[in-house]
């Protein structure tokens, strides 16, 4: 990985918000990027690379990879030869659909397929130069990195007993261990680092077919073994994001979770904001000092909602046409907002672009 690149923006991040410009207040619409190619009815995570601003969104309708810039917002290229989508009963079975996670580590795209495979491409040339078995049977779905250490997780959510793989980013990209979860009843899903403890946290959704009972992993990178469970009573934990103080965010499935805001300190929830049905993936963006949850209520609108970090309140629900919304990734350079948009229930296919007003 490229820790000189990755710590001169960490620094240039800390100067900006000792200036006092590290706050954003609420967030505008500020138009959308198309996408080419077959109209998006499938799809899945996007990431921001925050030190080359490029956006990288996991597309099944077209096989592949896309690539935005996002210093102009615009799209830039499609790394293909993805699995694509899989039907069952004449719809896109998204067990065994591709591609699913994507994450920028340096120079390298890693994104994963829906045959449990992981696809390493090369920035520069938009070439596949690796792909590795993780050993199951359906997607390599959400994925995260340990930057200091140079390791990365990948979860198997849809396999019989989900499971995790940690593999290094060095060159030789050997496999350090695997982590299978016994107990979860409905997969394993986003996985974020911590960098103040060093460890993995993963969401679990529910644990032993107990709807109430969810949890997250903390994972060691280096042992590859799980240090401690959080409960989680409060939702159905789907998507993980860090904020300050030690405390993340979580997305949460079900028509009644209370998005949850939980200590890694304490293991405590320090905030449960009811009212955010049926969401996944979540972001936080320190430029903004805000969370961000995209929701999708039976019957209603979707949206996408913002908490301020400090008070940990909503402060913001921004609708969106439809398209089945569930992607969210953020610029800590211009603090704008993307959100991913199907053309399914009156979706238009692009991607939305929120901005600070």
């Amino acid at each position: 990985m490229n820790r000189v690149r990755a710590l001169s923006f960490a620094v240039s991040f800390i100067a900006l918000a000792a200036s006092g410009q590290a706050m954003a207040g609420e967030l505008k619409a500020a138009g959308t990027i198309a996408i080419p190619g077959e109209k998006l009815t499938s799809f899945d995570i996007s990431f921001v690379d925050q030190a080359t601003q490029m956006f990288a969104f996991a597309d099944r309708d077209n096989k592949g990879v896309d690539l935005f810039d996002m210093t102009k917002d615009a799209y830039v290229n499609r790394v293909s030869g993805f699995i694509g989508i899989i039907l069952k009963d004449n719809k896109p079975n998204t067990k065994l659909s591709g591609p699913n996670g994507v994450a920028i580590a340096g120079s390298e795209i890693w994104a994963g397929d829906g045959d449990s495979t992981l696809k390493i491409i090369d920035e520069k040339t938009l070439k596949v130069t690796s792909t590795i078995s993780t050993g199951g049977k359906a997607r390599l779905d959400e994925m995260a990195f340990d930057t200091k250490d140079g390791i990365f997780i990948g979860v198997n959510n849809a396999d019989a007993t989900p499971f995790a793989t940690l593999i290094s980013t060095a060159p030789d990209h050997h496999i350090i261990g695997k982590i299978t979860f016994d107990d979860a009843a409905d997969g394993a899903e986003q996985p974020q680092y911590n960098a103040a403890d060093g460890m993995f946290y993963v969401s679990v959704p529910e644990l032993k077919s107990d709807e109430k009972s969810g949890a997250i992993a903390v994972i060691d990178p280096k042992t590859a073994k799980i240090v401690k469970t959080l409960p989680v009573t409060t939702c159905h934990p789907t998507g993980l994001a860090f904020g300050p103080d030690g405390n993340f965010v979580l997305g949460c499935a079900g028509a009644d979770s209370g998005t949850t805001i939980m200590s890694s300190k304490t293991g405590a929830a320090v905030a449960v904001i009811p009212g955010l049905p049926n969401a996944d993936m979540v972001d936080y963006n320190a430029h903004n000092g805000q969370y961000y949850v995209v929701t999708r209520p039976k019957g209603s609108t979707p949206s996408l909602n913002v908490i301020d970090a400090k008070t940990n309140t909503l402060v913001q629900s921004l609708p969106l046409p439809g398209g089945g919304p569930h992607s969210v990734a953020s610029s800590e350079v211009s603090g704008k907002v993307y959100v991913p948009v199907g053309t399914t229930d009156g979706g238009d296919g692009t991607i939305h672009v929120f901005a600070p007003k």
